[in-house]
């Protein structure tokens, strides 16, 4: 687990991308020590890093991690519309040209790469390693949104009149949904303070975004074979959110050959943030043992760069090879 005597330094920066788009970036890592990989957080919806996100960042920081976390477009301190997702795709590609320039830093390149998204952060990781197969070293899905559970998802028929209505008026606040935040966060601190937070987004979703998270999740759910990266999956089996029965069907179904899978009974939705404290230290302990295990096997990706770099330089200088040999 996380070592509590550990100081962990804490920045934030403003960037704007190639969309020229504003947004909040903030960073959190262990202040007298060199870190032992690099974890880039993506936050779930209505949500944002810096207060939503700054406990699991602190414990992954306090174990001996640099951790990135990015407020989407719409979300947090970032500029647009709160709580407004004009496109699923934009959000994936802001998350991946930040996080990839992060990486690709002189003193990054060499270190292993996590991503770790809950609920719709959970779906962002996927389609990150979707959009970059080989490039992620591994992945935590913190109840993934790969399927919006029943209990808080429309008929059809009212689905297919408000994919309708969201062409017309898609930022008005009008998909029926019960209180998020009572179904997702079990702990009512934690309720109380995401509701006294002016970054975090209440109300009821947009027409644009609701039908941004749907089509999304429809399109992971009829793709998880295609998950190839060591994963490790976590879902609360009270969960009424995202529904915990499709995380399982991500393992069975992934091709990835280093995969796990936790169901936690009585936990609800948010396993990284709204659960109770004993519960966090449940599942970060789990979090955390299979992080320190992905660092301590070394990683093949980069013996592979490595690899293939020598073998290049071989065949462009070919009598320096003999010579080595």
């Amino acid at each position: 687990m996380a070592n509590e005597n550990i100081s962990v330094k804490f920045e934030e920066e403003y960037i704007v991308n190639s969309r020229g788009v504003k947004l909040f970036t903030c960073r959190w890592l262990p202040e007298n020590s060199q870190p032992k990989a690099l974890i880039f957080l993506c936050h779930g919806y209505a949500l944002e890093s810096s207060i939503s996100m700054k406990g699991c960042a602190t414990r992954l920081a306090k174990a001996g991690y640099e951790v990135h976390g990015m407020d989407y477009e719409g979300h947090g301190k970032s500029s647009g519309l709160l709580g407004y997702i004009t496109s699923f795709d934009n959000l994936v590609d802001d998350c991946s040209e930040h996080f990839t320039n992060i990486c690709e830093k002189k003193e990054n390149v060499k270190r292993t790469r996590i991503i770790i998204g809950e609920s719709m952060g959970g779906a962002v990781v996927l389609l990150l390693h979707r959009k970059k197969l080989n490039y992620w070293d591994g992945g935590v899905l913190v109840a993934p949104m790969c399927k919006i559970a029943e209990d808080v998802r429309p008929n059809p028929l009212v689905i297919k009149f408000l994919t309708l209505l969201s062409r017309v008026v898609p930022k008005w606040k009008l998909t029926p949904t019960q209180d998020i935040v009572d179904l997702a966060f079990r702990d009512p601190q934690v309720r109380k303070e995401i509701r006294s937070n002016p970054y975090a987004y209440k109300g009821r979703p947009r027409l644009q975004t609701s039908y941004m998270l749907y089509t999304a999740s429809k399109d992971l759910e009829k793709r998880l074979e295609e998950v190839s990266f060591p994963f490790l999956v976590l879902h609360g089996a009270d969960d009424k959110v995202t529904d915990p029965s499709v995380s399982k069907i991500l393992y069975e179904s992934a091709q990835s050959e280093d995969k796990t899978f936790k169901l936690y009974p009585g936990m609800w939705h948010s396993l990284s943030y709204g659960e109770l404290p004993e519960n966090l230290d449940i599942v970060f302990s789990d979090i955390i043992s299979w992080l320190d295990e992905k660092v301590s096997l070394g990683n093949s990706r980069i013996e592979e760069e490595q690899k293939l770099a020598n073998d290049l330089n071989s065949l462009k200088n070919p009598e320096s090879s003999k010579n080595e040999s």
